[in-house]
């Protein structure tokens, strides 16, 4: 899923923002801001960043492209990648599991997250 760009500029109108003063508020920066909407799928914390500051869900602001699930789930494996060689010790099922999640509603991540813990042994 791609972020919506004319649904985020219409957002951040309706609530008094400009797209700068969006970007602003959010702590996102115009450059972080046009790479995201350009690519076929974006980094989870932007979006948080972006959907809280409009007071949306994180939903609210994507475009459905309609891509097949088999599309969706190779843009997944590249930008689980792209995310495990920036973050060091980030594992990649977790990555690929969180990206997963953001396609389900919220009652139903928690619920997955919940079990995913319990099944996880505790490392002392």
């Amino acid at each position: 899923m791609r972020l919506d760009r004319d649904r985020i500029r219409d957002l951040a109108r309706e609530r008094g923002y400009s797209l700068a003063g969006l970007l602003r508020s959010a702590d996102v920066s115009r450059t972080a801001y046009y790479s995201l909407v350009r690519r076929p799928s974006v980094v989870p914390g932007t979006v948080r960043a972006l959907a809280r500051t409009l007071g949306v869900p994180a939903r609210e602001i994507f475009r459905d492209d309609g891509g097949s699930a088999i599309e969706r789930g190779a843009l997944r494996v590249t930008e689980a990648r792209a995310i495990c060689r920036n973050a060091a010790g980030a594992s990649f099922d977790g990555v690929w599991h969180a990206l997963c999640l953001l396609d389900l509603p919220p009652i139903e991540r928690l619920q997955r997250s919940l079990t995913r813990g319990r099944a996880t042994p505790l490392h002392r």
